[in-house]
């Protein structure tokens, strides 16, 4: 008996709430292990577009295992240089994405959209989605959740997976208000696109003033660039959270510098319509589940955009709850499974965070002096840095209905 496969799970009809990065790839590998998946999303579509991901380390194997590593190295962005530039505009270092952040040739940088788009498409014909539409209420009972959408409709289902951001609302529902779970990272940021005056290609330019920085992102030599403009704060701006137009006069009145490329970004962030505005914050809960609800992705453990590493926690992650969904015949063993194999991953990936503020974000004249320094030494680095928080899991393999070979720590 034992060439044949396990028994399906009992929980097998499952809702995913969310269809960016996490959603769908979870709904990929839960498809792939025999179990009836829906994802709601409250966009209308998938969301094209947005600022660059990077896929590293651990995730690039879980894209080559979906079969999306061809598609997504033709994706590739491959940029070339990051410059650094002092207040008055005047280029410190220019260096290889690769020195700043660590990473090897292997990785991956590609649009946001495209990613999406791809992960949407490898699934779509085997899950069911359903757009513009959200959960609304859970009621988990001992045998299923009874989900309340808000389009009014109501449905059952063996387990929900809140894959819905930082900011994630089936958290909310499972597991309580956001605050105890936000840790808040002393930033803002404002991203937008804006017209590419300077023909920059494959390349970005970093301008930074203490506590402020200014961000030009070209991801090839198109007509467009992607604008960031941060800054630290010492408490989150609540107020603007609720008006756009607030958001606006913020940043336009933090960043009233003359230097550089500055007033013509600000000028752009006040009539972009794609201004995409929030806090610099981590996740950080002791558990990540409740009853028969989950969480994965940022959701669950949001590791900032500092650190480089929200897709590639999203998508091992994803990997990750699917298959040990598989492998085990209940869902608080799956659940407590998968906890104890992506903790240690998330973890030491989270505490890249002071790394990342360092380098891009000096708070203070002597903090920026400093980080000058170190960038002019970097720039004499290898192409090749790779950072073991990047790939300090070891993938198990998960066969059809349940899992086939161990997992171990790299």
């Amino acid at each position: 008996m034992t060439g044949l496969p396990r028994p399906l799970p009992r929980h097998r009809r499952v809702l995913v709430s969310g269809a960016g990065i996490a959603g769908p790839a979870l709904a990929f590998w839960l498809h792939r292990h025999g179990f009836d998946v829906t994802v709601v999303e409250k966009a209308g579509a998938v969301r094209g577009g947005g600022y660059p991901v990077d896929v590293r380390g651990t995730a690039v194997e879980v894209v080559r295992r979906m079969g999306l590593l061809p598609q997504l190295r033709r994706a590739h962005i491959s940029t070339r240089r990051i410059t650094f530039l002092s207040t008055d505009g005047s280029p410190v270092a220019a260096l290889r994405p690769e020195a700043l952040v660590g990473g090897t040739r292997d990785d991956l940088e590609v649009p946001r959209g495209e990613l999406t788009a791809l992960l949407h498409d490898a699934v779509r014909d085997d899950v069911a989605f359903v757009f513009d539409d959200s959960v609304a209420a859970l009621d988990d009972r001992p045998d299923h959740v009874e989900v309340t959408f808000r389009s009014g409709a109501r449905r059952e289902f063996d387990l929900v997976v809140g894959a819905d951001g930082l900011h994630s609302h089936t958290r909310h529902l499972a597991f309580g208000p956001e605050e105890p779970f936000h840790h808040y990272l002393g930033h803002c940021f404002a991203g937008f696109t804006l017209p590419n005056h300077l023909g920059l290609a494959h390349e970005g330019l970093v301008w930074n003033a203490p506590g402020r920085s200014a961000v030009l992102y070209a991801v090839g030599a198109g007509e467009h660039v992607h604008g960031f403009l941060d800054f630290a704060r010492p408490e989150p701006p609540f107020a603007a959270f609720r008006s756009p137009g607030a958001q606006r006069e913020l940043v336009a009145e933090t960043f009233r510098d003359r230097q550089w490329e500055v007033p013509r970004l600000v000028a752009a962030m006040r009539c972009a319509d794609d201004l995409f505005f929030d806090v610099v914050s981590q996740i950080r809960m002791p558990r990540w589940s409740a009853g028969r609800v989950a969480l994965v992705g940022d959701a669950a453990y949001a590791p900032s955009f500092l650190t480089g590493q929200g897709t590639s926690l999203a998508l091992v992650g994803a990997y990750l709850l699917a298959g040990e969904l598989a492998a085990h015949p209940g869902h608080r063993e799956a659940f407590a499974a998968y906890e104890r194999l992506a903790r240690p991953f998330v973890t030491a990936d989270q505490d890249l965070v002071g790394e990342g503020d360092a380098a891009l974000f000096p708070r203070t004249e002597e903090a920026l002096r400093r980080r000058d320094e170190t960038l002019r030494t970097l720039s004499a680095l290898p192409a090749d840095t790779p950072r073991p928080a990047h790939s300090a899991l070891v993938l198990p393999a998960y066969g059809e209905y349940g899992k086939v070979a161990g997992a171990g720590a790299g």
